[in-house]
């Protein structure tokens, strides 16, 4: 007899009797594959569920419980995190491989076990192996617990039977419910065992914190439904040949979505770096034209990141342009923008635009510092090294302000600069720390004079 199947869209998770070429759910194109159908029998999430039952409350009765929130023990973690990790939600974790997600939440397991009792369940190495990689990180904690299991009832009976207060999966593409007859890291398997996970962490508190791994296109392999179940996802960038790595999260319902976390990897794990900014700028350039450092702010952390133009000849009709770090079409227009307003023919030089660090600028107060680069390089002129640039650049050249001016201006006199450009304060001026110089321009053109016209 041939069972029967179903077909799911691989973004939304929508299902559909037959396939199609189009999700008519969310649009996306050729993300329909075909699955079989769920047959289910009572599964050992619903016994696990059974007996419990729950009444609507007033809000004005529910308790804010102060220890809500609890430290993972790094603190750049807890930053992105919202402060720390809360009990009972369900974290995602996302990245390429080797990039340090197992690294991390094995690192983690140091300080919880602590104060909580900690379930470590694998997938992709067994106990021996864990246990060298915890030797390798300095990870000695005895009362650690290991689970070297795909199995996704058996992982359930373990939790029941242990009771744990935080539960790290490693990963989820390797889990798989026998009730199900596709292989694991299918859209069925993932969407299944991450709505077990879920029922498990919202109705026995659980803090749960789960590996995904990340297909070609960067996103986080499985059904797109699965980053709208969980309760925050984080994503960690970086070349794994770096030595530094970016944790930034995409979502999360406990905290905000523009903190960043800065980790430095060596051979015993991955460290926080409290001060980013002297690490991006660590082996900077001196006296060399095409380079310039703005002010950006992610979260309410003020970051100073080096931006490098390089503008060459080009004998071809058509110049190349390549930004990295900064959105190309932002670059774009920061070009034309110099060309027209600023009065510079740079429409026959190839362009290159580079942000330090492998940071990637979101917010328009880098422009200023772009401009200045790019102008820096097309006339073979440095910009002091003491100095700072940032600000919004407008079609017609004009520097408009940002927000949040005082943490920008403490930041950039702590790292010892002296030179800041800013915007023209229409209103009040904000606190000026002693030792730095303030010039206020209002056009770019203001910006190119103070500059390169001497």
């Amino acid at each position: 007899m041939k069972s029967k199947t179903v077909f799911y869209c691989t973004e939304c998770g929508n299902e559909f009797p037959r396939w199609t070429g189009q999700c008519t759910a969310c649009g996306s194109w050729n993300t329909v594959v075909e699955q079989p159908a769920v047959q289910k029998t009572g599964s050992k999430s619903e016994a696990l569920k059974a007996g419990i039952r729950r009444i609507p409350k007033l809000l004005s009765e529910l308790d804010s419980e102060e220890e809500l929130r609890f430290s993972t023990g790094i603190d750049e973690l807890d930053r992105v995190l919202g402060g720390g990790a809360v009990k009972g939600s369900l974290v995602l974790f996302g990245g390429a491989p080797g990039v340090g997600k197992s690294t991390l939440l094995l690192q983690i397991c140091e300080h919880i076990c602590e104060t909580q009792s900690v379930l470590y369940v694998t997938g992709e190495e067994s106990e021996h192996q864990l246990k060298m990689r915890a030797e390798r990180l300095g990870v000695r904690n005895g009362t650690l617990l290991v689970l070297s299991e795909t199995n996704m009832d058996d992982i359930l009976s373990a939790i029941e039977d242990v009771k744990p207060d935080t539960l790290i999966i490693d990963s989820i593409q390797t889990l798989y419910s026998p009730e199900l007859t596709s292989g694991a890291g299918s859209v069925a398997q993932v969407k299944e065992c991450t709505n077990a996970l879920m029922k498990i962490a919202k109705t026995y508190g659980v803090t749960v914190f789960v590996i995904g791994h990340v297909n070609k296109e960067g996103a986080i392999a499985g059904p797109k439904v699965l980053e709208h179940m969980v309760d925050c996802v984080l994503y960690f960038e970086g070349i794994s040949t770096a030595n530094h790595r970016i944790l930034h999260s995409a979502k999360n319902r406990f905290g905000s979505t523009n903190e960043i976390g800065v980790f430095e990897m060596d051979d015993s794990g991955l460290h926080s770096v409290p001060n980013p900014s002297e690490m991006l700028l660590f082996g900077r350039p001196e006296k060399t034209s095409g380079t310039c450092v703005s002010c950006i702010m992610e979260g309410s952390r003020p970051i100073l990141a080096e931006i490098q133009a390089l503008l060459t000849p080009t004998s071809f009709n058509v110049p190349r342009r390549t930004s990295n770090g900064i959105d190309y079409n932002r670059a774009m227009l920061l070009l034309a923008v110099i060309e027209k307003r600023g009065g510079l023919r740079i429409s026959s030089c190839d362009a290159y635009i580079n942000v330090i660090g492998g940071l990637s600028i979101d917010e328009t107060s880098a422009d200023l510092a772009t401009v200045l680069a790019i102008v820096s390089s097309f006339i073979d002129k440095p910009i002091p090294d003491d100095l700072v640039a940032f600000g919004e650049v407008g079609l017609t050249g004009e520097i408009r302000s940002v927000q949040q001016i005082e943490q920008r201006l403490n930041e950039i006199k702590k790292l010892g600069f002296t030179k800041c450009i800013i915007p023209l304060q229409r209103k009040r001026m904000p606190a000026i720390p002693d030792g730095l110089k303030i010039y206020e321009v209002k056009t770019i053109r203001e910006a190119f004079s103070l500059l390169f016209d001497k």
